[in-house]
């Protein structure tokens, strides 16, 4: 998967909204009622492209031993992985992992917010 096939994938989920981030011009962020479930590098660091998504810790874990292109957060936390575009990670991992993302966000929205998205996005 290439980087404009992932943006892509990430405007797929119904709901989804880029923008460029206010903190630095270099990224580009997906939302889901107003929240990021992905940060995209827009310059390749080290020759690649890597996102930031969202992810359940125990699943971060799992990953992160099975894959070489998903590593820890700047801060070590397992709430959130970077991922390599093109690497050894499937495409239909990728794809499993931007819904993934966007589920987390939702799912911590107060449930007033949720059923607004589902009935909006149904």
């Amino acid at each position: 998967m290439n980087i404009e096939d992932f943006r892509k994938y990430c405007l797929s989920v119904k709901g989804s909204t880029e923008s460029i981030s206010l903190q630095k011009r270099n990224v580009l962020v997906c939302k889901v009622m107003g929240k990021v479930f992905v940060y995209i590098l827009l310059e390749p660091e080290d020759g690649v492209f890597k996102a930031y998504l969202k992810c359940d810790p125990e699943r971060s874990v799992e990953l992160r031993e099975k894959y070489n292109g998903i590593n820890p957060d700047d801060f070590k936390t397992l709430l959130w992985n970077w991922v390599t575009i093109e690497s050894d990670v499937p495409d239909k991992l990728i794809e499993e992992l931007i819904r993934h993302s966007a589920d987390e966000v939702i799912r911590k929205l107060p449930k007033k917010k949720q059923e607004e998205y589902r009935l909006n996005n149904g």
